[in-house]
């Protein structure tokens, strides 16, 4: 193998990257800041016609207020299993039922609450960060392959320094993403 003959897919190390991130911002905003929204109780399992789904498939969502969750669920036969679900969710809010609607009111978060919710979304984001280094370390695997066939080694540390740098603006995208998520958990 020559040296042109090489190339490294960057593009596909930086959409799997880019998918890290996407992800731990939609696992971010499930965690629950004071604030009502329907991600955080959108893919809430519930059980339902003898198979388990997303409560977005059996029920509307909406927030008429910033601190109140209306879900309005289609078949009234699954009130109890909806009300159960989001009471074993972890969220923390206890569902009033008023017929097919269910009313999620948001507390105030205290300072516990908030340190908890800070602390899991540090394992998110060290989640994140982990499936960003396993990309790279895909990569580094490819190029040890590519070097076995005849790779010069300054070919490798250019790839491998390409890769290390799309990694490290991938934390720091993490990282970011982290600290401003905790911000919105701290903020009173």
């Amino acid at each position: 193998m020559t040296d042109d003959d090489f190339e490294l897919d960057t593009e596909d190390f930086q959409r799997r990257m880019t998918g890290a991130v996407n992800a731990l911002r939609k696992e971010f905003s499930t965690l629950r800041t004071g604030r009502a929204s329907s991600a955080m109780v959108e893919s809430i399992p519930v059980e339902a016609y003898g198979s388990v789904m997303p409560l977005s498939q059996c029920a509307s969502i909406n927030v008429p207020e910033p601190r109140l969750i209306s879900i309005n669920v289609w078949d009234k036969n699954l009130i109890v299993a909806v009300t159960k679900a989001i009471q074993e969710s972890g969220l923390g809010i206890q569902p009033v039922g008023e017929g097919t609607v269910i009313r999620l009111p948001i507390p105030e978060l205290n300072e516990e609450r908030r340190t908890e919710l800070s602390k899991t979304a540090a394992r998110q984001a060290e989640d994140a960060r982990i499936a960003a280094r396993n990309v790279r370390r895909d990569g580094m695997d490819q190029l040890r392959r590519a070097k076995a066939e005849g790779l010069s080694e300054d070919e490798v540390k250019l790839w491998s320094d390409d890769l290390q740098e799309l990694t490290d603006r991938t934390i720091a995208e993490i990282d970011d993403a982290l600290e401003n998520k905790r911000a919105e958990i701290m903020a009173i």
